[in-house]
């Protein structure tokens, strides 16, 4: 609607009108628009008013938006009590909504205010009946609930029975009959005091696993759960040196918050405004209460860990919107400190920490600095860091120096731009070289670490070459192997310096083959501990850059091995490492366009021009990629995608799509479980990185049956990541295998077909079709096709528009492929809907289209327009009188005279036979014989 109409529509009738044709047409997001401007402007709650606000209800149930209906219906009742249509659509709603009782109640008040309605009895009768069968349920659910608190809270049974038991309660939980009566019984209660005692693990967490179940999606349930239960109890459960229980016992926090915020436990779940502002206050309490607890010295390294993760996953704009409140109260201290934190200091007072401790709170730092987008918000993190800092170093022992440096190591792996400017501050920089030409193991050691970190950018490595090289040397002939391995990392990441460009060698020819096989001796060492390999990985990770030392990697089993087992160990720590040379091994990474005019005006400006090395040809790299996933690399990318950093995130996609560019290695990555894991990171991440892992989930569903793909919920969830790819700023490639991918997911059910429709699927996919490129144009009419099973489609193709004259159009194309789905596509829609087969008169070339598809060489094209005619033939007289005009029947009448015996052929005989029947019917026939031979 444009400006000039809408300063012309003042009464909110004349917008009621608008809304009422907008509904015939089925544009549904205009109708509820002009209903909304209707709203707005009447002035009292009135009649009329009741009207547009359940006429607004009617569209919002066409497009699915069942809460939004019932909030309009309940608001025009409030109005109009009794109103036979708004009680009929909160009806609707609520049935939608799976809240039957509700529904039943207002389908009863409906026949007795308007006993004559016969659209609301079988309404009525599916409703009593579902009522009742839930009563019968409720009253089975109540007596399992009873039978099995009795087992589970009886601590003189046998412990088998009370395991069953506890696991039942958790299947119950999930019921919303069960929830409520286990929470009527007072089970919450029951369980905190339970686990005061209780020793046996498996009923343990399962008790946690029963709490979590109640809050899920429930707000009232959550409030009740944290008054009674309190707020210590949960950061009790989760203290534990025990994974299982720690695992249970975050996600049952993160379902607190998530009730308490309107989020899912889905990545890409978006917090509910109104509801976070209700509740902002336990929010805060929460979150603070966890804050707090990263500090503490009597919870166990595990649960630190997981409080960590609690607030990276929350503390971000698009979740709880906490950083700025977090840097507010000082909680970057409290993180600086857990980043302080060494094994090697075990004091009474001293936290404990696990290997992964380091990566998880530097990704937690990184995390609360990508929310302070103003330059205000970063002075303050970088005060409360400089402050940390300072406060360290005025200790004059020399602990607190080592662990500065420690805290500047955590930075310089998350927020980047903090530790280097740090790291420039006066006396840093020549600090940490004199810790590192020290004789003492640990600062040589945090030292080390601190340089490999800061050699990150280019002017940073020229200035470490020339200070830290020689003592990476001294330290690399050091008899301990903690210093050795991280000198050598240290080194090989300044040899690597030059990155893929072959011409390029910081160090002197042949020194990367000995770092690497230095690297490769602590890998595959089966005396040396798990923190060695996970260095020595690191050091291959800038390595790797070299096409040599790729080729020698991939052709020693024994080192990728070793790789495999380490990523296995799902190790935080190991991660960068691993997943780095991965991306390397596999060519992943981003590669600058080589535009041919650009080099010449390289040569010609007497530029460096970067050369790739004849080892990272297509050949080379696809033979690498084979290697990798026979050695089981989809099993270690799986379990090193539990981390919370995006990068990492992205690199591990990179490496699955890499993957997923051949073939015959999709199978593999299926059966391993790397649909799964791509679906989580396609929804959530950095931008590159959901790309990459849809572009891989495409790839996998265009060869691989998406049932056996994608079973269950998940052939739902990914149609958002492959809608995602189709858009202007994604390649042609990465259209085109969406496209497939999901025509191949249209063709599965009606359920998948909804879901596409409900993201806004079918206007990405119709833009397609208007491309220049063939086989773009082709796979998007093929999705149409496919989509045209589904009824909202069918109604979507009815309304004001040409989509239908444009699927008439394509099939007066030149390739077979696209005029055979639009044909199909028309055929379908013409087979249920008698507005479009009048729509196919829109087009200027109908009659043209209609007989380029008759009398096709292509017996599935011509079969396809035989069925097109024979619908419209059958749709109604006038229909079929426009076709009469024409020479249709005429050459109807010739395909029922074709003698050829094959399947095809007869079938297309029959449904001619069927248009004519229609024609004859019509007494159209003898009309077309007439006019034949007055002609002759």
């Amino acid at each position: 609607m444009t400006k000039s109409e809408e300063t012309v529509i003042e009464e909110p009738e004349q917008w009621k009108e608008q809304g009422n044709i907008a509904f015939k047409e089925g544009e549904w997001d205009k109708a509820i628009v002009c209903y909304s401007k209707a709203i707005k402007a009447s002035k009292a709650d009135n009649s009329d008013k009741a009207v547009y606000l359940k006429n607004r209800a009617a569209a919002f149930l066409k497009k699915l938006e069942y809460q939004k209906a019932y909030d309009d219906c309940s608001a025009a009742l409030e109005i109009s009590p009794n109103d036979p249509k708004a009680l009929f659509r909160r009806c609707q709603a609520l049935d939608n909504l799976e809240r039957y009782e509700e529904a039943y109640r207002d389908a009863r008040q409906v026949l007795s205010v308007d006993p004559a309605n016969k659209a609301i009895q079988p309404v009525l009768q599916r409703l009593h009946q579902i009522v009742q069968q839930r009563l019968t349920e409720n009253a089975q659910t109540s007596n399992k609930v009873k039978q099995m608190c009795e087992i589970v809270f009886d601590m003189e049974a046998e412990n088998e029975k009370r395991e069953t038991a506890i696991k039942n309660l958790v299947v119950l939980s999930r019921e919303r009959a069960g929830a409520e009566m286990m929470f009527n019984e007072g089970v919450v209660p029951r369980v905190v005091r339970l686990l005061k005692f209780e020793k046996k693990d498996e009923i343990i967490i399962n008790a946690i696993r029963v709490i979590s179940e109640l809050c899920l999606n429930n707000v009232t349930r959550t409030k009740d759960v944290i008054s009674e239960a309190g707020m210590p109890w949960f950061l009790e459960v989760l203290n534990s040196p025990k994974e299982d229980q720690v695992n249970a016992a975050q996600y049952c926090i993160q379902t607190i918050l998530n009730a308490l915020s309107g989020m899912e436990n889905k990545p890409d779940s978006k917090p509910d405004p109104e509801k976070v502002a209700e509740n902002k206050v336990l929010i805060d309490t929460l979150l603070s209460c966890l804050l707090y607890s990263t500090t503490s010295r009597i919870i166990s390294g595990l649960a630190r860990n997981a409080v960590l993760e609690l607030i990276t996953r929350n503390v971000h704009y698009t979740a709880l919107d906490w950083a700025e409140r977090l840097v507010e109260i000082k909680g970057l201290q409290r993180l600086m400190e857990v980043a302080s934190e060494l094994q090697e200091y075990k004091y009474e007072s001293a936290m404990e920490v696990t290997d992964s401790t380091r990566t998880i709170v530097s990704v937690c730092l990184a995390r609360i600095y990508e929310n302070m987008y103003y330059d205000q918000a970063k002075e303050r993190y970088l005060n409360n860091v400089s402050e940390f800092v300072k406060d360290k170093l005025l200790t004059p022992d020399i602990e607190s120096k080592v662990r500065v440096v420690v805290a500047m190591t955590t930075l310089l792996l998350g927020p980047l731009d903090i530790g280097n400017t740090v790291l420039a501050k006066e006396g840093i920089m020549e600090m940490i070289l004199v810790m590192a030409g020290t004789d003492d193991v640990l600062q040589q050691k945090v030292a080390c670490e601190c340089i490999i970190a800061a050699a990150s950018k280019k002017d940073k490595v020229k200035a470490i070459i020339s200070q830290g090289v020689n003592i990476l040397k001294k330290l690399y002939q050091s008899k301990d192997d903690g210093i050795r391995v991280r000198a050598l990392v240290g080194l090989c990441k300044l040899g690597s310096s030059g990155g893929t460009d072959a011409s390029i060698r910081p160090f002197a020819e042949g020194s990367t083959a000995k770092l690497a096989e230095a690297c490769r001796r602590f890998l595959i060492n089966p005396s040396k501990d798990q923190d060695m390999r996970r260095w020595a990985v690191e050091g291959l990770s800038y390595l790797t850059l070299d096409a040599d030392v790729k080729e020698k990697l991939i052709e020693d089993r024994k080192a990728i091995q070793s790789m495999m087992e380490l990523a296995r160990s799902g190790n935080q720590s190991a991660v960068y490492g691993v997943v780095t040379t991965l991306v390397n091994l596999a060519n992943a990474y981003d590669k600058q366009e080589v535009i041919p005019e650009m080099i010449e005006l390289a040569k010609f400006a007497k530029h460096h021009i970067p050369q790739d090395h004849e080892l990272d040809d297509p050949d080379f790299v696809n033979k690498r990629l084979e290697v990798l996933a026979k050695e089981g690399v989809t099993s270690a990318l799986v379990a090193l995608s539990k981390t919370e950093s995006a990068n990492s995130k992205e690199l591990i996609s990179r490496v699955f799509n890499a993957l997923c560019s051949l073939q015959d290695l999709r199978g593999i990555v299926v059966q391993q479980g790397g649909a799964k894991v791509l679906l989580k990171m396609a929804l959530d991440g950095t931008d590159k990185g959901k790309k990459q892992a849809a572009q891989a989930l495409a790839r996998i569903g265009i060869t691989i049956n998406p049932e056996v793909a994608f079973p269950g919920q998940r052939c739902l969830e990914v149609v958002r990541p492959l809608l995602t790819l189709l858009h202007c700023e994604c390649s042609g490639l990465e259209n085109f295998e969406a496209l497939l991918a999901l025509c191949n997911l249209a063709g599965m059910n009606e359920t998948v077909r909804k879901r596409i429709v409900k993201e806004g699927g079918v206007p990405k996919i119709e833009s397609y079709m208007y491309e220049e490129h063939e086989m773009l144009r082709r796979a998007a009419t093929q999705v149409i096709t496919n989509l045209a099973m589904s009824e909202e489609v069918v109604q979507i193709y009815e309304a004001g528009n040409d989509r239908a004259k444009f699927l008439v159009l394509l099939c007066g194309e030149e390739d077979v492929d696209t005029v055979k789905a639009a044909a199909g596509a028309l055929a379908i829609m013409t087979s249920t809907s008698k507005k479009i087969c009048k729509k196919v008169f829109e087009a200027s070339t109908w009659h043209d289209s209609l007989r380029i598809i008759l009398a096709n060489d292509d017996k599935d094209i011509q079969h396809r327009g035989v069925a097109v005619v024979c619908n419209m033939m059958q749709s109604s007289k006038e229909v079929a009188e426009r076709l009469a005009d024409t020479d249709i029947i005429e050459i109807l009448l010739a395909l029922t005279m074709v003698k050829d015996e094959e399947v095809d052929r007869t079938k297309i005989r029959e449904i001619a036979m069927e248009a004519l029947k229609a024609a004859e019917q019509w007494k159209l026939l003898k009309k077309a014989e007439n006019e034949d031979s007055d002609v002759e």
